[in-house]
């Protein structure tokens, strides 16, 4: 039996509209935590005096414990149930986000960055628990919901420089801290139980094996769509980390407006999830897929192009000239680029529900952790490549390599799954209502009337 096989209680209508809206709630609030090192993380850096790969280290360091922990926490959330998980979770990592504004070490904020990047791990929780809520025509929806709380990202990148400027850094990290504690004191208080949860409480849904929930894992599909949510996650919470830095030295603007147009950039994606997902459940997740990459590749290669003077050596003389992408249209790029990684997001985690209906947690985890690495290990490698080329660009050109690899993959395998499909075909009778003609009592039968 799986989640959404279960009857509903009485008023479930109420209650699982409740919880998804408390639920994209707090996974805004978490979102707008887990990124706040993009911004505190310049104050930082010139406090500290770091370079570029020292700062790509810093306001990677969350992103890496909210991926990694994707995985036990998904794992714990089709267990214990999504309720208690995501309020206990929120309550911890408040703590460890009110540690940022005590320490003053390099070390020491490397520390913190891994305890405040807990909050990143509520996605796999929030999925588990939402996807309960819901069946399978509308998963894609309530999760395009749900995982439209990424607009944090874009509360993040407008709110937090005005807060620091007035405030101070660290004042804001721990204001942040005592909004994180009481979103989960409102979430616990104000849901209920999902109806997977209620029926292994009350035993009349056992519990499944460890085993039996990693089982999936190691299907080379699941992988595929890691891939695919390494990109379009990942690569999204990267550049939302990295768009403040790249505005402050590709354009020279100061922070203030540099996270203003990183909003630019996270606000729309993080609207276009539920669209995502809405659209998803109607023309399916694979043509989504299909139109974000293509988008994304197209998209990338443009802004992967660096500023370059050029000198023709023309019939009467040199001509001169120059191509660079100005602020406008790389902005307008950027927004283009964000729409697309948010439908593609919606359509990655509807395929989940529909292949993986019973390990929703334990899949989910695992491609929400993968994602999650991305927005890890890519700001790092946008770091470590502006100090080796010296080129801004560089980030967008590693970019358009991963979304190009990524379509291929998915490409192939569709092209091969249909080609078993067609040489499946194949072995059927011409006329398929003759089929029984073909069998040999039926032959033996048939030649015996002759």
């Amino acid at each position: 039996m799986v989640a959404t096989d279960i009857a509903f209680p009485t008023a479930t209508g109420f209650r699982q509209y409740r919880a998804l809206g408390l639920s994209a709630l707090a996974f805004m609030v978490c979102f707008a935590v887990w990124t706040l090192f993009s911004i505190v993380g310049v104050k930082i850096k010139q406090e500290l005096s770091l370079n570029d790969s020292e700062f790509g280290l810093l306001i990677a360091t969350p992103v890496l414990t909210g991926a990694l922990s994707r995985i036990f926490l998904g794992l714990l959330s089709d267990r214990f149930g999504g309720r208690r998980v995501f309020a206990i979770l929120m309550l911890l990592t408040s703590g460890a986000v009110y540690l940022v504004s005590a320490v003053s070490s390099y070390p020491m904020f490397l520390v913190t960055a891994l305890g405040l990047g807990f909050a990143g791990g509520s996605f796999a929780v929030g999925v588990s628990y939402v996807s309960n809520w819901f069946d399978r025509a509308h998963q894609g929806t309530a999760l395009g919901i749900f995982g439209a709380g990424t607009i944090g990202t874009a509360i993040t990148a407008f709110g937090a420089p005005l807060l620091v400027n007035t405030f101070g850094w660290r004042e804001t990290v721990e204001l942040y801290a005592a909004v994180l504690a009481l979103t989960s004191v409102v979430f616990f208080l104000l849901t209920n139980e999902d109806p997977a949860s209620a029926a292994r409480a009350s035993g009349t849904l056992k519990p499944r094996k460890l085993s039996d929930q990693l089982a999936p894992l190691a299907r080379l599909q699941v992988w595929r769509f890691s891939l695919y949510y390494f990109f379009v996650f990942g690569a999204f919470v990267a550049l939302a980390s990295w768009l403040p830095r790249y505005y402050m030295g590709m354009y020279g603007l100061p922070l203030a407006k540099a996270g203003l147009l990183t909003t630019a950039f996270a606000l729309p994606a993080a609207a276009f999830r539920a669209l995502g997902g809405w659209v998803s459940d109607r023309i399916g997740a694979r043509t989504v897929m299909y139109a974000t990459f293509i988008a994304s590749v197209i998209v990338c290669f443009a802004l992967s192009y660096p500023q370059t003077d050029y000198v023709v050596h023309g019939i009467k003389g040199t001509i001169a000239f120059s191509f660079g992408i100005p602020l406008p249209a790389f902005v307008s790029l950027t927004v283009v680029l964000g729409f697309f990684m948010a439908i593609g997001m919606a359509a990655v985690y509807k395929h989940i529900p529909v292949y993986y209906p019973e390990h929703v947690g334990a899949v989910g985890g695992l491609v929400g952790a993968i994602g999650g690495l991305g927005g890890f290990f890519l700001p790092i490698a946008f770091g470590v490549m502006n100090d080796l080329t010296g080129v801004w660009t560089a980030c967008f050109m590693l970019l358009f390599l991963l979304v190009a690899a990524a379509l291929a993959w998915m490409h192939g395998a569709i092209r091969l799954m249909e080609r078993h499909r067609i040489e499946a075909l194949k072995t059927l009778p011409q006329l398929p209502e003759m089929a029984e003609l073909h069998e040999p009592k039926h032959a033996m039968a048939l030649a015996a009337t002759r």
